[in-house]
Parts: structure tokens; sequence; C-alpha cells
């Protein structure tokens, strides 16, 4: 063994050479454990993964990633009090992170036990990557409907952006219709105070979905505003988009109709005085439509067709 200098020796004196032998061995090995202790800790890891067990309410806490951020209070004292009587029914999911465990499904059931006074819950340990973990948190809440419109729309995003899944992916781990991805993520386009209100239930994801059709970010939450203080249903609020959107004409489409409103007047001003009798233009489309040209006796007529005749 190495001579002990310096501090070691004053320490040596006070408490003895063979304690603090002892307290050097302790030391080198965790700086250097042997083989098989490191075997011995990896089959303890291995026991822990897959089985049910009990874990301090101390030693777990929620995944910051998991899709669900809103928990009503009413909600998880219902759930509390449940637990209080019956205990909790379903381990949490979970996986070792350093010194803690990470929950992966069941954050509403560690908080309601933490309000019940708890001081335990059964788990069950498992290994996920990042990505496994946040569809199995995603999957759990969708089943269970926990999740608001919001959220889950949120949660779907995510998927795509971080982890390059397609709708048609997403779809198949959640088990619903691709379209119903694609609706739920269109609400992400509604303006922010209109999300709110969704979230808070105040409106529905029918009256949101309604508000998809209107542009105008202010005008989208004045019409919210307007569901919940006259109580709109979502076909109220529909017919009411579809009347505003009827209203709303674009300034260029109005110009351009004026302009060419003006040159069809001009050319049956220009028939009438090569004619000598008046003359109408009805347009179809912008190629096609009809002359009218009037006379109001067999004289004028036959005056008009050699009129037209002279002309080749």
């Amino acid at each position: 063994m190495a001579k002990r200098t310096g501090l070691g020796k004053g320490l040596g004196a006070i408490f003895g050479d063979e304690v603090m032998e002892s307290a050097a061995e302790e030391q080198e090995k965790k700086n250097h454990p042997k083989p098989e202790q490191v075997k011995v800790k990896a089959e303890k890891k291995e026991e822990e993964v897959g089985r049910e067990m009990f874990l301090k309410l101390s030693s777990i806490e929620p995944n910051h990633n998991q899709p669900r951020m809103e928990f009503r209070e009413e909600s998880l004292m219902e759930l509390a009090e449940s637990m209080k009587e019956y205990g909790v029914l379903q381990p949490l999911l979970v996986q070792k992170k350093g010194d803690f465990y990470e929950i992966i499904a069941g954050e509403r059931r560690w908080r309601a036990a933490k309000l019940a006074g708890l001081k335990e819950v059964p788990v069950v340990i498992r290994e996920y990557t990042k990505q496994q973990s946040m569809e199995i948190a995603l999957i759990e809440n969708v089943q269970r409907e926990d999740l608001n419109p919001i959220e889950e729309a949120k949660a779907y995003q995510k998927l795509m952006q971080e982890f390059g899944l397609k709708q048609e992916e997403i779809a198949t781990r959640v088990a619903k219709n691709r379209v119903t991805i694609t609706n739920s993520m269109r609400l992400l386009k509604l303006e922010n105070r209109v999300q709110d209100m969704l979230i808070q239930n105040q409106i529905t994801g029918g009256h949101a979905r309604a508000l998809l059709a209107v542009d105008d970010p202010e005008l989208q939450f004045q019409i919210a505003g307007r569901i919940v203080a006259e109580n709109l249903s979502v076909r109220e609020v529909e017919k009411l988009v579809k009347s505003l959107s009827k209203k709303k004409e674009p300034k260029e489409k109005k110009e351009e109709d004026e302009s060419i409103f003006l040159i069809f007047r001009e050319l049956e001003d220009r028939m009438k005085t090569a004619m000598g009798t008046k003359v109408s233009i009805n347009r179809k489309d912008s190629n096609k439509g009809r002359v009218e040209i009037e006379y109001y006796s067999e004289a004028e007529l036959e005056r008009i067709v050699e009129l037209i005749e002279s002309i080749r």
C-alpha cells in the first residue's frame, strides 16, 4: 500500500492506522469496483425491471415530456379519496433515471397519492427510449380520454417534429384514423386565446373546428366570445362564419369587377352607335356571353340585317 502523507497521517494518529486503512480500502472499492461487484449490480437492476414493487413517493418524479399539462383539482381529490379507502389499484409505470424513478404513465395517480397522504405506491419498472416513453404516455392518456384537445394536438406535433414520425405512423400507434390526427393538429392554428378557451371547456371541439374557417385571429376570438356569451350551438357558429365569409369580398376582386363592367359598357355604347339601336352584352364568364340587338319594326330589322351583311 502507498505511504500516506500529510493530513492522512494526522488522522491516523487520532483514529488509529487500522481504521484509516479500512476506510481507504472501502474508498478504493467504490472507485474501482471488481467485475463481480459490477455484475451483481447489473443483475439487481435486471431483477427490478418488469417486476411490480412498491416505491416511496419521494423517489418518484414526473416526466416533463409527458403530453398532459392540466390536472383538475376536483378530479384529483376524488381519486385521492378513493385511494384512502381502496389504495392505488393500478401500478404506475416508471423507469430508473439516476437517483430517482421517472413516471412514464400514471402521473395523475402519483399526484392523487400525494394528496391522499400515501408514503409509497405500486410501480412496474421498465426501460424505454425517450420516444417510447412519450408514445406510451400519449397512448395511455388518449385511451383514457384524459388529454384536452390542445394537449393531444401538441403531443402529435411533438412526435412529428422531434422524432420524425408521419401522421400515418402516429395514427397506427394510437389506434386512430389519420384524418383524426390531421383534424386534431389543425386546432393549433387557432388564435392562442381561443385555444385557452378550448382547454378550459368554454367552447367545444366542434366550435373550434368551425372557427378554423376564420382567417383573422381577432375575429376568431370575437366569435369565440359570442359563443360563450350567447351559448351558440356548433351549427349556429357554422352559419355565422359562412355569412361573414360571403359579406367579406376581397378588395382586389371588387376593383377588377368594376373595371370589367366599364369596359363592356363602353363596347355596348360603341355597338349602339354603329347599329342605331339598343345593344346589350350579357356575360356568362370571362370568355363567353350573348349579344342582344333590339328592333321595333320589320323595316328596322331589315335595316339591321343589311347592315350586318355589309360588314362582310
